[in-house]
């Protein structure tokens, strides 16, 4: 008998998820499908599923399933559809029955390769690149949604991308009034309309007030600076650039405003100092996670006191985890004058296997249905039913007085904190994987050196000669960057990159090494 009520037991609660599960609505058995690939949260991904099928439904009478894929950060998902590419189009191109050549591989997805005036008078890499950009060679995805702009020009220039629908149907949305085409120095839309800017976001800090307080700290962070302080040796959380392009964007704001301080004919001295505090900061790093969205999780939960964060990320956890009264122990700050207004995009890939679909959701995300959905508070009109996004929307139109009640941030404005920082693109966008890897090596791959030196540093004092030690950033210099690195980055040689990584990864482990050994000795 106990047997019997044994193995009943054990077969209820092997049933109970079956029990327990939700029906399957219409989208298990959709007539259409979208296929996703995307960095965006669960939240986001759960109400724009719901709202755009409800939408759908409404104006086909059909019904669609969202398929999302995510296989991680901004970066990882450029690297995925690169890859995923070159394999599609080489099937493609060895169905025509040609060789598949270090020529054709080098010209077919480069942009800087133009085919000739006529296909008679091409090259082998101008072929392929006039046989790609032609084709609808496709890798089974329809949407591109997420991620920093980097990313999406990235893509558009190497003819991943193609031009939507949405800018020929409703011109009114791309104008100074809704959609402008830049602001203060940032692109929000691509002229061609291969991608086009979703939702804004900045960058800023989040920190625990609890964690303040544990730590003494009585006046909260409000700028960069902040990270770089030997109180948070070991209670700061830091995004791997390499995996996040909006974590490298993130270090790239650090770079721009010193930059700025410095002035135009001092940039060098503004690159430079934009490193040293990236060192100090790193060096205070308890760890460099591969999910920007992390971050503002384990600062609230304590594991750090203050992180680098995305806007949103920073804002969605602050209510995620807010008391009844609507006081929470995480807090998200913008730097005054330290961050640009970026757009984070959506873009229809090339070869979509589902078209019409795609052209349906970007025109939905862009409606001012869909816009709603970024920053309307949860059960507010035309706002989400579950998850507050904390988002800003891109279209001028919500930040209007008659949405300031159903906004979760109402004295939010983006269009004019974006008047407090100027980006200057020519400054530091054709280093943006360059700054990555600079990263990488000075503080990611020689961490241990790194901090192991900035604790001895605080022990001594910070003495001079060991100080000046630390901080040199000679070999990363702001000339080095633009004529050494970039050219390393931009080349299809990944043996010199690798070489170029071990060499400085190397170099800085020592130069570390030694800042700890005269720290130690007082010097």
């Amino acid at each position: 008998m106990k047997n019997l009520f044994a193995i009943g037991v054990v077969i209820a609660v092997l049933a109970l998820p079956f029990v327990l599960r939700p029906k399957q609505n219409l989208l298990a058995a959709a007539d259409d499908t979208l296929v996703l690939i995307s960095p965006h949260n669960e939240a986001i991904r759960y109400e724009f599923t719901r709202a755009f099928s409800e939408s759908y439904h409404r104006e086909t009478g059909r019904t669609v399933r969202l398929d999302w894929r995510t296989p991680g950060g901004g970066s990882e998902i450029a690297r995925y559809i690169k890859s995923e590419f070159y394999n599609s189009f080489e099937n493609y191109w060895r169905s025509l029955g040609r060789a598949w050549t270090p020529e054709v591989i080098g010209g077919f997805d480069n942009p800087r390769m133009t085919p000739a005036a006529s296909p008679a008078e091409d090259f082998p890499a101008q072929a392929a690149r006039r046989s790609f950009l032609d084709s609808s060679v496709g890798i089974g995805i329809d949407i591109m949604f997420g991620g920093g702009s980097f990313d999406f020009i990235q893509q558009a220039d190497a003819g991943r991308l193609v031009a939507g629908d949405v800018m020929r149907r409703h011109p009114e949305w791309f104008s100074e009034n809704s959609i402008p085409q830049s602001v203060s120095g940032e692109i929000f839309y691509d002229p061609k309309g291969r991608w086009i800017g979703a939702a804004l976001s900045s960058f800023g800090i989040c920190y625990n007030r609890d964690s303040l307080r544990r730590l003494g700290v009585m006046q909260p962070p409000t700028g960069w600076e902040n990270l770089a302080d030997p109180v948070y040796r070991n209670e700061v959380a830091l995004t791997d650039p390499s995996k996040s392009g909006s974590a490298a964007k993130a270090f790239e704001m650090i770079l721009q405003q010193k930059m700025q301080q410095a002035g135009e004919d001092r940039l060098g001295d503004g690159w430079a100092a934009g490193l040293n505090l990236i060192q100090a900061a790193a060096a205070n790093a308890r760890y460099f996670t591969d999910a920007a969205g992390r971050v503002p999780m384990d600062v609230a939960a304590g594991d750090a006191a203050i992180g680098m964060c995305i806007d949103f990320y920073g804002r969605f956890q602050s209510e995620y985890i807010a008391a009844p009264d609507g006081e929470s122990r995480l807090v998200y700050v913008t730097p005054s004058g330290g961050s640009s207004v970026g757009v984070d995009p959506i873009a229809i890939l090339r070869g979509a296997p589902n078209r019409a679909v795609a052209e349906r959701f970007v025109e939905f995300v862009l409606s001012i249905e869909g816009q709603k959905l970024w920053n309307f508070r949860v059960g507010t009109p035309g706002g989400p039913q579950k998850y507050a996004l904390r988002r800003l929307p891109i279209r001028k139109e919500l930040y209007a007085p008659e949405y300031t009640a159903f906004r979760s941030d109402p004295t939010v404005f983006p269009y004019e904190d974006a008047r407090l920082f100027t980006y200057h693109a020519a400054w530091t966008a054709p280093l943006f994987r360059a700054i990555g890897l600079i990263v990488k090596v000075m503080t990611q791959d020689s961490h241990d050196e790194l901090a192991d030196a900035w604790k001895a540093l605080i022990a001594a004092g910070f003495p001079p000669e060991a100080t000046q030690r630390f901080y040199d950033v000679s070999l990363v210099d702001y000339s080095v960057a633009r004529e050494k690195l970039r050219p390393i980055l931009s080349s299809p040689d990944r043996i010199a990159e690798v070489a170029l990584t071990r060499e400085l990864t190397d170099a800085f482990r020592r130069q570390y090494r030694e800042a700890a050994q005269l720290a130690r000795e007082g010097k």
